[in-house]
């Protein structure tokens, strides 16, 4: 007669399960959950917003920032572990365990010669000529961990399947990081990826956004031969080797592409006048729409300095700064994600917050449209045209990724400026983040719960996506990340930038610590 105990045992186990699969709720209820879990933080994400903000920091030198992070979400119980790629201010966060794998990744670093306070209408730097967060960043992390602690709250509660995982976009304004997080594995276990970035809309797209391009940032310097000015037939100089190779790019940009862009500057020239320059650097981008023709635009940009160096009897060498595919986001993720930006709605803007969009868009000279206030409609790609880059492009090429734009800022700025950090520390830039927090969270437990949208991400991504495009690192194998970029000027900068962190334990916003009214205006306006 078979042991009774033995026959009993599968059903005793069937039994004891089947409580806790009763115990999750539906989708719609833990969606409602989430949103209510961001709504309780809204003072978190606000202190997220302007702690961020305030440390201003330029990219691979974001240590307060990464601090910042990483203790703040060891003390909610993720896992934390530093220094990944060979990067110091480069971590990832992790939560839960088992199938699927998400994660939330945004930038942190800002931009040089930003500086400027919250809030204000019109030119008025915290620090002259300091960095600051004119391209937004500070927000994205507020979005993605705010997110983040809402999913553990729900993972724990009812035991949720599945892992998420949190990164920084370390020096994202230089395009040099992402690609090494994909040479050193770090998105080999994730099955989708949800970054976040700041916009003045509420929107979300598939395939190749319309206004991006893949790029190889190179730095060549030349090597000469110094001699006193006076009699400069004994020196060779590099500084002339740099200018012969600018003239000959820009006469060849007449024969290149519309859908090419193409930027340098001359980073060291020399150091007087009467010195012929013995070493002279000149940092290139080298943009296009795909792998090849980023790599023919690279082999130019060689030959033009080899033969800058045959005209100059100098030598050169070259340093691959960082690299960006050109991003292309999931379509299965995308549709999924603007439902839940259906469900979540434009945040409210107050009479103050489109006081100061108004008066920044009349200071700048363009439309006084103020605010958007619907979301922006989920349409097919269209045909790519080329402009601006992001490293996330080589995550896309190896993993389901979609990028969520969230109303933090103002329409019709600049980008890349001072007048881009004037919402940054704002309720404007705080309601957005909370906005895309929810969309976030919504996001992730439609993937955590449905094996077969994980399933439709990835038949997107292999069926359609790669089907004929196969992932070719633009990065060499020798390459290595870029980690003395803005040493000097956060050296330069940080003890003035240090007066201004954010206090939370004295001040309840950023605004009050500053004691700025807000919106603060022209008095003609």
């Amino acid at each position: 007669m078979p042991n009774l105990r033995a026959c009993l045992a599968p059903v005793l186990l069937l039994a004891c399960s089947l409580p806790l699969l009763a115990q999750t709720p539906p989708l719609a209820d833990l969606k409602r959950e989430a949103v209510a879990e961001v709504a309780g933080m809204q003072t978190l994400t606000q202190q997220l917003v302007d702690q961020i903000f305030s440390y201003s920091e330029l990219g691979f030198q974001e240590f307060e920032t990464s601090r910042y992070l990483t203790v703040l979400l060891e003390r909610n119980g993720f896992r934390v572990e530093r220094g990944v790629a060979k990067i110091p201010t480069a971590w990832v966060a992790t939560y839960g365990a088992g199938k699927p794998v998400i994660a939330l990744l945004t930038d942190i670093d800002c931009i040089p010669r930003a500086s400027q306070k919250p809030g204000v209408a019109y030119h008025d730097p915290l620090v002259e000529g300091a960095p600051g967060h004119g391209e937004g960043h500070n927000s994205g992390q507020a979005v993605n961990v705010t997110a983040a602690l809402a999913l553990k709250k729900l993972i724990d509660k009812h035991r949720l399947p599945g892992t998420i995982k949190v990164f920084p976009g370390v020096a994202e304004e230089l395009l040099a990081t992402k690609a090494f997080y994909v040479r050193a594995g770090l998105f080999q276990d994730v099955d989708l990826v949800l970054g976040a970035h700041v916009s003045s809309a509420f929107t979300t797209s598939y395939g190749q956004p319309r206004t991006n391009s893949g790029l190889i940032s190179v730095q060549y310097q030349f090597h000469g031969k110094a001699s006193h000015a006076a009699s400069p037939w004994v020196g060779r100089s590099a500084l002339d080797a740099v200018e012969l190779m600018d003239v000959a790019w820009n006469f060849r940009r007449e024969h290149l592409r519309t859908q090419q862009r193409s930027h340098y500057v001359i980073t060291e020239g020399g150091d007087q006048p009467n010195v012929v320059p013995p070493e002279a650097t000149v940092w290139y981008f080298f943009r296009e729409l795909d792998y090849q023709r980023i790599k023919e635009l690279y082999e130019l940009g060689n030959t033009m300095a080899q033969a800058a160096t045959m005209m100059t009897e100098t030598t050169v060498t070259r340093r691959v700064v960082g690299a960006a595919w050109p991003s292309h986001f999931n379509k299965a993720i995308a549709e999924a994600q603007y439902k839940n930006m259906e469900a979540v709605g434009m945040p409210e803007w107050s009479d103050a917050d489109q006081a100061l969009a108004r008066a920044l868009q009349k200071e700048l000279g363009v439309a006084q449209d103020g605010l958007k206030t619907k979301i922006t409609p989920l349409e097919p790609p269209r045909e790519p045209v080329g402009g601006g880059s992001d490293d996330i492009g080589d995550i896309s090429w190896n993993v389901p990724t979609v990028y969520l734009y969230y109303p933090a800022n103002i329409p019709g700025l600049p980008g890349h400026s001072w007048a881009d950090a004037v919402a940054m520390a704002t309720p404007l830039a705080h309601k957005g983040s909370t906005a895309a927090a929810k969309v976030q969270a919504m996001t992730a437990l439609d993937f955590l719960l449905s094996p077969d949208l994980v399933k439709s991400a990835w038949a997107y991504f292999t069926e359609v996506q790669t089907k004929d495009v196969k992932y070719q690192p633009l990065v060499g194998p020798d390459d290595q990340p870029y980690l003395e970029a803005n040493r000097d000027k956060m050296a330069k900068f940080a003890p003035a930038l240090k007066k201004y962190y954010f206090d939370p334990a004295r001040y309840k916003t950023y605004l009050e610590q500053l004691g700025i009214r807000y919106p603060t205006v022209r008095a003609a306006q």
